[in-house]
């Protein structure tokens, strides 16, 4: 069998995929972007060419022996973004994961790692392929190896032999180094011969042959300018021929034989790919499903209730409900569990519904109850008219509090990581996907009592837990009561006026249509509008518009694409306002219609209580919290919400600007805080300290940058990415940066401090003690650690404010009861509180919402609410 050697270059590859592709993130905030342009190459390579010697070259450094000859050897390039140097030892890992061997030299640079190592292979007469982006490497072409160079981002791929180089650039492989010394290259600052480009190099190397030549018939040279130029830069030609001579000699300390590469291991990427989220990739490889902990089934004794009496309960009792799919909105309760140190029992659904003696158990506050899910169970036990009341425990929301990185808060999950392993994973039980049914009775019964047993067991060591972390008092005067409160606005639920929605369809499909002709006008022909393969020849080839990223297919249309080309044809503007009307209509108009009930016409989105690592909420079955405002088609969409009952109103009430004035209070900033005491508006401050003008001074473009300063600031935003947000040079956003910590030097020292705290804990809390873990703090991967430095920043601050309007939903709620008041929460989106309010009410309710939530937390600046009302929730502002 023919030896197959690819070589990568690891930099040039990595750099590509990154400007490529969007900035990504994982779950994790890692950045990914370059890591996962990376890999579909990389996974493509290893599925096409089946090599069997592998092997990626990296740069060691700034500093190689080419500065010795030439000091501004590369001068002049901008500083590696930091969302890009984070991801280097991320791809190096994954690199190990894959079994493949990765290399960098010291003073040597990628391209003579790899031009050494070919010339070794050349010798053995291996097949060689060579994957980069710079097109020095063109100079190891030959017919041993194959250069393959990509063109625009990573899946656009020349691959060059001698016929093809010939035939593309009309020179030979020998030529390449002397076409480079007469153009120079801007890229790495090699000067070659000014005013020589690449159509008058390869004119000279076809009469000349080579670099040498040129100069030994200089007098031969046609053109009195061009032969002046050659004569006056003749060193910067030749000092530049030996710049980009690849060194394929360099004292290397692996052999040929080292890069041999045997397929990696399914499992060791699987678990990488899902380290870095890289979701869709993992149906590129195959394995057997990770291994789950043993599970010890051992025999349980219950008994099956045929009718409910109070002695039954001990009135300290663990009760779990069990239904089959998550959206307990829409599924049947298909059994009931207690257990208490009594015994365990089973109880069939419908006894519920009829029991008396359930129902006063249930709703009596002195009747302790330990469950999984609060939220859940206040929901299921609403539909057969039952106020659930006496929850003290809840494990869901204990493991959440204890672990919040951890997304496997089920009952069996929960219980193998507390070492107790006598019950299957639900999957296990009940099956998944297509296959997701309910087994024979006696199988889930079983299962119910054992999740119900283990809820019951756990309490106290999880209770403990959370005592010794400072958190008991976050789990009972936080998180549990707002589980009840959240569960009875899920079931509550907002109407929503269901014509409205269908109405607003119809004339988003009008008005998609009118913007279909408006491009094929402004194309000068029709095509199919969604197509990508029939709209880049009309974008690229007839309006001739600079072509930004090709794909395999061909011209990238994507939105990145199409809005860097924004302003260069009215075209343009079109079909991204297509793009937006059309995901408005098939992601959100006919989305919220699928989901509405037709009894009721009202839509019960799901909270999710225990998924964000910053205590935030979030909502699910709709997303309710992601109803695109930005544009105006969107923020009508909310006029489809409207009270269920006549003559209500719709109420909103926001917190003002929550995370700048949580920072000015943990940060301790004197000025942030008089800033939010004299009730100045904190852009308009922070635009005269950064630009260092007056308040009459201050533009509206100002305001603009410095409103996008005070927010990325606590999310440790660097120079690159507010130079990205805000469309100007790295070099003006480090400026703003570096204004806004001189300003507010508190501010500083909190960023400064609190990652020092994380490193000597090990996590950050907020004010109420809610935790974020953050073991990669000291990580000796910078990516890693640089991420964990930027979510210890921000956590507090984020999570404190998550917390404080939780404290405001309790305390609304409970005083909404005790005052007896009509009016019901509906919603929470963001720092914002949806109510719907009778008429007769809204004065004295607007007075409470406002009182309740600007007194929710005691902070050392002022909090602000904003109240507004109206028919509908787009009124409401």
């Amino acid at each position: 069998m023919t030896n197959k050697l690819v070589l990568i270059d690891g930099n040039s590859i990595a750099y590509r995929a990154f400007f490529a592709l969007p900035l990504l993130n994982n779950d994790k905030g890692v950045y990914t972007n370059a890591v996962y342009g990376f890999t579909t190459m990389l996974l493509r390579i290893i599925e096409e060419e089946n090599p069997t010697h592998l092997l990626v070259a990296f740069d060691a450094g700034k500093t190689t022996f080419r500065h010795d000859t030439y000091k501004e050897y590369k001068g002049g390039r901008e500083k590696t973004p930091s969302e890009l140097s984070e991801q280097f030892p991320v791809l190096k890992e994954l690199l190990e994961a894959f079994d493949i061997k990765h290399y960098q030299l010291e003073n040597y640079e990628a391209d003579d790692i790899i031009g050494t190592i070919s010339n070794q292979a050349n010798e053995k007469d291996w097949e060689v392929k060579v994957i980069s982006g710079d097109k020095d490497l063109l100079q190891l072409v030959s017919d041993q190896v194959d250069v393959r160079l990509t063109k625009k981002g990573i899946s656009d791929v020349m691959t060059y032999t001698p016929d093809t180089l010939k035939e593309d650039m009309e020179i030979t492989p020998d030529q390449v180094i002397d076409l480079k010394a007469l153009m120079g290259d801007k890229s790495d600052n090699i000067p070659g011969v000014p005013g020589v480009g690449q159509k008058t190099a390869v004119k000279l190397l076809k009469q000349f042959h080579t670099l040498e030549e040129i100069y030994e018939h200089l007098e031969d040279v046609s053109g009195k300018k061009l032969k002046e130029k050659l004569e006056t830069h003749k060193d910067d030609a030749f000092m530049s021929k030996e710049l980009v001579t690849i060194n394929r000699t360099s004292p290397i300390e692996i052999a040929i034989e080292d890069t041999s590469y045997d397929g990696y291991t399914t499992d060791d990427v699987k678990h990488i790919f899902m380290e870095l989220g890289f979701q869709s990739l993992l149906s590129r490889i195959t394995g057997d499903d990770e291994e789950q902990p043993e599970t010890n089934l051992s025999e349980i004794e219950y008994d099956k209730v045929e009718e409910i009496t109070l002695d039954l309960f001990t009135g300290q009792d663990a009760m779990e409900l069990e239904i089959l799919n998550e959206n307990y909105h829409q599924e049947a309760v298909i059994g009931i569990a207690v257990v208490n140190h009594k015994g365990k029992y089973l109880i069939p659904t419908e006894l519920i519904g009829s029991s008396s003696v359930f129902k006063e158990w249930a709703e009596d506050e002195t009747k302790e109850k330990y469950v999984f899910d609060a939220k859940k169970m206040t929901a299921l036990l609403n539909r057969f008219s039952i106020q659930i009341k006496g929850i003290t425990f809840d494990l869901l929301l204990a493991s959440y509090l204890l672990n919040p990185s951890d997304n496997s808060h089920d009952i069996p999950a929960i219980s193998h990581r507390f070492g107790q392993t006598e019950v299957q994973l639900d999957e296990e039980v009940y099956g998944k996907g297509a296959k997701k049914g309910v087994p024979e009775k006696e199988v889930w019964q079983e299962h119910l009592i054992r999740k119900t047993n283990l809820i019951f067991i756990l309490k106290n060591q999880m209770q403990e837990k959370l005592e010794e972390n400072k958190q008991l008092e976050l789990l009972e005067n936080l998180e549990l009561p707002l589980a009840i409160v959240l569960g009875e606005m899920e079931a509550a639920g907002v109407k929503v006026d269901k014509q409205k929605l269908l109405n607003m369809g119809e004339e988003l499909k009008d008005r998609l249509s009118k913007l279909e002709e408006e491009v094929y006008e402004l194309a000068g022909e029709s095509f199919n509008l969604n197509s990508p393969k029939q709209l880049g020849p009309i974008l690229f080839e007839k309006l001739e518009l600079p072509v930004i990223k090709k794909t395999k297919t061909g011209y990238s249309t994507s939105a990145d694409v199409l809005e860097k080309l924004d302003g260069k044809h009215p075209i343009i503007e079109k079909i991204l306002h297509y793009r937006q009307l059309k995901k408005l209509d098939s992601t959100y108009i006919a989305g919220l219609v699928k989901v509405i009930d037709e009894e009721e016409q009202k839509i019960h989105t799901r909270f999710n209580q225990a998924l964000t690592q910053t205590g935030r909420l979030s909502s699910i079955d709709p997303n309710l919290q992601n109803i695109p405002i930005r544009i105006e088609e969107g923020r009508k969409i909310r006029q489809t919400f409207i009270p269920s009952e006549e003559g209500w109103k719709i109420l909103a009430a926001d917190y003002s600007q929550i995370e700048l004035r949580v920072l000015a209070h943990i940060a301790g900033d004197e000025k942030l805080q008089n800033a939010f005491k004299e009730d100045k508006d904190i852009h308009t401050q922070t635009a005269m300290e950064v630009f260092h003008v007056t308040e009459d001074q201050v533009t509206a473009d100002m305001r603009r940058q410095a409103k996008a300063v005070n927010f990325g600031i606590v999310y440790g935003i660097s120079d690159y990415g507010l130079s990205q947000n805000l469309g100007i040079s790295r070099k003006e956003a480090k400026t703003f940066i570096d204004r806004y910590l001189e300003s507010y030097p508190a501010v500083k020292s909190y960023m400064k401090e609190i990652v020092q705290e994380a490193k000597q804990n090990g996590f950050v809390s907020t004010i109420m003690n809610r935790r974020r873990y953050l073991p990669d703090i000291t990580s000796r991967n910078f990516n890693v650690r640089s991420f964990a430095e930027r979510t210890a920043m921000n956590t507090p601050i984020q999570g404190s404010a998550a917390d404080i309007i939780k404290l405001a939903m309790i305390e609304l709620d409970k005083k909404l009861k005790e005052q007896g008041f009509q009016a019901r929460l509906l919603l929470q989106v963001h720092d914002e509180l949806i109510l719907e309010v009778p008429g007769q009410e809204l004065d004295d309710l607007s007075a409470l919402v406002t009182e309740v939530m600007e007194d929710a937390m005691e902070l050392s600046v002022p909090l602000k609410v904003d109240v507004a009302y109206g028919d509908t929730w787009y009124d409401a502002k």
